[in-house]
């Protein structure tokens, strides 16, 4: 009687498993022995395509990012940022457990490293100057965190003890597209703010032009 066939294990499928995991267990159910259940194999076996739990975390951010539409940083700056918002958003919609793990790691993936260079690019040839450059785009991030996190949470979580505070009928009765409706509100407050900090620095502290 043959041998069976080896079960064949790559880079691209290890970080693939892990997504999958992930979008149907949650971020604490990865570990390289449960992608590598997944995959059929060994937990060692995992350590000739990657070094451990990080760098899969970094691999599944990557096929995040390639869910993006980040290439095009043409346009005005504040159709730059709203374009990057929309495909960010979009892609952690479709992966919203996936979202702690990254939040919870230095950028690494260079397809995102290089959304922030298009995205520095676009702000610098708006007038921004460079300290600017960074805390603008982090701004940005850190709504699109916040934004992603809430996807898998519920408006209603934690209502259920006595002596509430009056007042919790919007929490009570949100409309199911209440996320989207928050996204979309706090998207053009953040780039509106924005856009009249520019303009703020551009007359300087003299008010004038």
């Amino acid at each position: 009687m043959g041998r069976p066939p080896r079960r064949l294990v790559s880079r691209e499928g290890i970080m693939r498993a892990a997504l999958a995991l992930v979008d149907e267990e949650g971020p604490d159910a990865l570990s390289t022995t449960r992608v590598a259940q997944r995959l059929g194999v060994k937990g060692p076996s995992l350590y000739a395509y990657v070094s451990g739990r990080d760098e899969i975390v970094d691999g599944l951010h990557a096929l995040i990012v390639a869910e993006m539409d980040l290439a095009d940083a043409t346009g005005p700056w504040t159709e730059v940022i709203d374009r990057w918002a929309r495909s960010y958003r979009a892609a952690f919609a479709a992966h919203p457990r996936a979202v702690p793990l990254i939040a919870a790691r230095p950028v690494r993936v260079p397809a995102a490293l290089e959304a922030y260079a298009r995205a520095f690019d676009a702000l610098r040839a708006a007038g921004w100057s460079e300290e600017r450059l960074l805390p603008v785009v982090r701004s940005v991030e850190y709504f699109l965190t916040g934004s992603a996190l809430d996807l898998d949470a519920s408006p209603e979580a934690g209502l259920t003890g006595e002596n509430l505070p009056a007042g919790l009928d919007p929490l009570r009765t949100a409309p199911p597209h209440h996320r989207e409706l928050a996204f979309e509100t706090g998207l053009a407050a953040l780039i509106e703010g924005l856009r009249a900090t520019l303009a703020g620095l551009d007359r300087g502290p003299g008010g004038g032009t």
